[in-house]
């Protein structure tokens, strides 16, 4: 629950929002966090230092339903001779350490980041007569902290959001997400660390499906250079009818088709509806393939594997020219293995769904035969993995929405991998890995040309490679939504 206010309006939420000359007497009860990023929003807006808010009423740490205390709104006059249009600006608060009491945030030093690093932004076309900033915006920026807070899962820029739905529950295209650095709003140094502002831009099915196959900075680069698709600050129109394919074809042929071909794909994994099975456990063997069991605790992916994990996407989305996996590097307490930090998952989670088991209890064994099921969504992403990715000498991670499993793909060029071209099959506990060579890669592509189009075949689909002991099944949601998945 979320009310509208003028930020400087009294109410529970906080103090009227203090400018860079507040009197220090005022400036002291405010909190250190909010008052930095206040200063960098007074900087940019010095003409309006009380915006419209949409403020939670009950406070996150308080048992409240919305991560963000507070999401400003502020009218941008663009620059119309730089093809930038007058639009309402939004600003989030609370990814960020506001406070430094540890009510949110853990406070971890102020070298590094603040809270999660970042605060959310979106630049929103104003239509014209409209007198006040639409609130859509805001619950918008708070279901994507809410997957923040909930994943621990942190956005950099050019990271996409398959989203499925206008943004503002209309019939627009605008249906899905890319996020950028903001072109205004500068990092911010605050007592609890450094904030960045990554600002969402709205965009239609294709240009995402353009951004997975090739990368989000080349898509957002294009968007740049069509001011009704975003202009110069990415502001995003609701009503644009258009993708920018349709307004110029030469782009797909000419930059996007080009880039994939040269570049491939910077996407080295996603969150996905996914399973594994070992086929070549006898059926009477009824330790399940993804977990071991102590006691009665079903083990999850362990802290070491979540970290290798999340250090691996956020390395492919650099161009490396040799692909590395990260090793486990273990950091230990009382002689076990523990996560680097306590995790916030952790805390907001029961005890019996967070057993971690010391990482030195968990063997890597190769398998013999592997089943992988993908939902459609995510199964619709296996060419790209094996074209965009793999032929490029890279890797790709599906992590299972649960947070329970992962399987990762990787081609003959990683380094650090489990999985070897001897034993291509290789699991660590419930992560999977797939080592596939160039030329099995080419045989998959073909066999999975229909995948491409995944509208014109029906659930469940299966596709099967005897001689490599490998199945995939693509399969209806609901199937990942039974407790055995």
């Amino acid at each position: 629950m979320a009310e509208l206010r003028p930020s400087g309006a009294p109410g529970p939420a906080a103090p009227p929002a203090p400018g860079p000359a507040a009197p220090p007497a005022f400036a002291s009860l405010f909190p250190p966090g909010l008052h930095a990023i206040y200063g960098e929003c007074r900087r940019l807006y010095p003409d309006q230092p009380n915006p419209l808010q949409v403020t939670a009423i009950v406070k996150y740490w308080l048992g409240g339903p919305d991560p963000l205390d507070y999401v400003s709104m502020y009218r941008n006059v663009g620059s119309p001779s730089a093809n930038i249009p007058e639009h309402w600006h939004y600003i989030s608060f609370g990814l960020s350490d506001l406070y430094g009491d540890n009510r949110v945030h853990e406070f971890t030093g102020t070298d590094g980041p603040s809270g999660f690093g970042f605060e959310l932004t979106f630049r929103l076309k104003r239509e014209t007569g409209e007198s006040a900033p639409p609130t859509w915006p805001a619950e918008l920026m708070q279901g994507l902290a809410r997957y923040v807070f909930q994943s621990e899962n942190t956005f950099c820029s050019g990271d996409h959001v398959s989203w499925h739905s206008p943004l503002d529950n209309s019939e627009s295209r605008i249906q899905h997400m890319l996020l950028t650095e903001d072109p205004q709003l500068q990092p911010v140094q605050t007592p609890f660390g450094v904030v960045t502002f990554l600002q969402i831009v709205g965009v239609c099915t294709e240009e995402l499906h353009s951004a997975q196959q090739w990368n989000g900075q080349g898509i957002l680069e294009l968007l740049r250079t069509v001011p009704i698709a975003g202009g110069p600050w990415l502001i995003t129109d609701m009503r644009r009818g258009e993708t920018i394919f349709e307004i110029d074809p030469h782009l797909q042929q000419e930059r996007v088709d080009k880039g994939i071909e040269t570049d491939g794909s910077n996407l080295s994994g996603v969150s996905a509806k996914c399973a594994w099975d070992d086929l070549s456990r006898p059926p009477e063997d009824d330790e399940d393939s993804r977990s071991i069991c102590i006691g009665t605790q079903p083990r999850r992916l362990s802290g070491k594997d979540t970290e290798q994990i999340r250090e691996t996407l956020r390395r492919g989305l650099e161009i490396n020219s040799k692909p590395v996996l990260p090793p486990i590097n273990p950091q230990r307490q009382n002689g076990l293995t523990h996560d680097r930090t306590p995790s916030r998952k952790d805390s907001l989670e029961s005890e019996s769904s967070t057993a971690i088991i010391p990482h030195e209890l968990i063997r890597t064994r190769q398998l013999e035969s592997v089943h992988l099921k993908f939902n459609q969504e995510s199964g619709a992403l296996i060419p790209l993995c094996l074209r965009g990715r793999l032929l490029h000498g890279r890797h790709f991670t599906y992590k299972s929405i649960t947070g329970d499993m992962a399987i990762t793909f990787v081609s003959t060029g990683v380094e650090g991998a489990f999985a070897t071209e001897e034993h291509p099959y290789a699991a660590h506990g419930p992560w999977l890995q797939i080592l596939l060579t160039e030329e099995f890669v080419e045989k998959m592509l073909e066999d999975l040309e229909d995948l491409t189009s995944p509208e014109e075949f029906k659930l469940p689909k299966e596709y099967s490679w005897p001689e490599k002991k490998l199945k995939v099944s693509i399969l209806p949601d609901v199937v990942f939504d039974s407790p055995l998945h």
